[in-house]
């Protein structure tokens, strides 16, 4: 951090990884956060920690983008000190297509410099986004409630809270269920969530981030599918993600090389959804097995799956079930696990070396990889580019407007 915080003025030139902008001052690279390729502002240096880069906020605008719009949310706005900025819509001073450009950027960016792959995806809007102009999206919401009982979302890289009296990327829904501008009797959070069928859950929890409340099941629909999955559960924030993310993996899966009779896998599984979306394109006697790490998540997977012949739960991390897999296979099995298709989506952070070297391993016919963090998949790719598998091709939908946030969906095949 920085004791006396300094004001730069400082020419933006590109875009990084996390929501911040590429200045440099003096040959340092800055990361500038609330500002845009293009534009000269004055910005505050927040973070002196690193000796490569630093930190710093925009405080002024000096020559605006001809991208720049008016914030969607006005408690996230530059106007606002830097420490009073609501976190969670960094891009939402951005026009929308604009935004959906630099992520494409980024995307290409980390294919490139991390895995060698020169085509990156063009960033499609979700389906009704550019009607609303990218707001009222999420169909759920966390909020903090500090010592002093304000409710609202931290600021960004803080844990201070900003009280807001509204929630624009949330849908009208969740935003009346909050209890905005009410001062809350005691520190914790609130977990507000509205399902598919319109179900309003609230959910509060202490400073220690307990419930104190038995665990309340939900139920969300996808086409003529229903899961059921815990009020505090994951599942997708954009009220359209899990109908286009199945259309994806769907679309993802090349007919050829599919297998009904494989090993066919649906790794970091959830409550089923991306494993059912694998059956209802291929038939319900499809032989799938999700992994989740969550034993309560595969129970509710294992419901939601019921009436599929071919589906099998496990509750396991990931890379134990691929290693223990790896050693306890058959030859048969083996053969079956050459043929496979194998789904994996796993969380921010990506699959990581070892998921990546245990599941190359056996050696799947074909991969359907789900990344919410495009940097985080690049680097993956690139083990997997290393390991004999080819990038075939690959998808990318802004499921979180006015964020940094962006899906890919990639299919990978063996090149032999």
């Amino acid at each position: 951090m920085v004791a006396d915080p300094v004001d730069l003025e400082l020419e933006v030139t590109g875009v990084a990884h996390g929501g911040v902008f590429v200045a440099r001052h003096e040959g340092r690279v800055v990361f500038v956060s609330d500002t845009l390729p293009g534009e000269r502002v004055v910005a505050r240096v927040s973070d002196t920690r690193h000796d490569r880069f630093w930190r710093a906020e925009t405080v002024r605008v000096l020559e605006p983008s001809e991208h720049r719009r008016e914030h969607v949310w006005s408690a996230a706005s530059v106007e606002r000190d830097p420490a009073d900025r609501a976190g969670g819509a960094e891009f939402g001073h951005i026009e929308l297509p604009f935004q959906r450009e630099l992520k494409h950027r980024v995307i290409a960016d980390a294919f490139s410099r991390m895995a060698g792959v020169e085509d990156a995806p063009i960033v499609e809007p979700a389906p009704g986004d550019e009607e609303r102009d990218g707001i009222r999206w999420r169909s759920r919401a966390k909020l903090q409630i500090d010592d002093a009982g304000n409710l609202g979302p931290y600021a960004a890289r803080s844990h201070r809270v900003v009280p807001v009296a509204d929630l624009p990327l949330a849908i009208d829904a969740v935003e009346r269920a909050v209890p905005l501008g009410e001062t809350q009797s005691r520190p914790g959070s609130i977990d507000v969530t509205v399902t598919s069928e319109g179900f309003v859950s609230v959910i509060r929890r202490d400073a220690t981030g307990s419930t104190h409340q038995p665990p309340r099941i939900i139920h969300e629909r996808v086409g003529d599918r229903r899961f059921a999955l815990a009020a505090t559960g994951f599942w997708q924030v954009h009220r359209k993600a899990p109908e286009v993310l199945t259309a994806a993996v769907q679309d993802a899966v090349d007919d050829s090389l599919f297998d009904p009779r494989a090993y066919n896998l649906d790794l970091y599984g959830g409550v089923g959804l991306l494993a059912a979306a694998i059956g209802d394109r291929f038939g319900p006697t499809t032989r799938i097995t999700s992994v989740e790490s969550d034993e309560h998540t595969t129970d509710h997977a294992a419901a939601n799956l019921a009436d599929w012949l071919g589906a099998q739960t496990v509750t396991a991390r990931v890379e134990d079930y691929l290693r223990e897999l790896s050693t306890r296979s058959t030859a048969g099995e083996r053969a079956r696990l050459a043929a496979a298709t194998v789904v994996l989506d796993p969380p921010r952070s990506g699959a990581g070396r070892e998921v990546i070297e245990k599941l190359t391993e056996l050696r799947p016919g074909q991969l359907v990889y789900v990344a919410c963090d495009p940097v985080a998949f690049a680097r993956d790719l690139k083990w997997l580019r290393e390991r004999g598998y080819i990038l075939r091709r690959s998808h990318a939908f802004d499921l979180f407007p006015h964020t940094h946030h962006v899906e890919v969906v990639a299919s990978l095949t063996r090149a032999d």
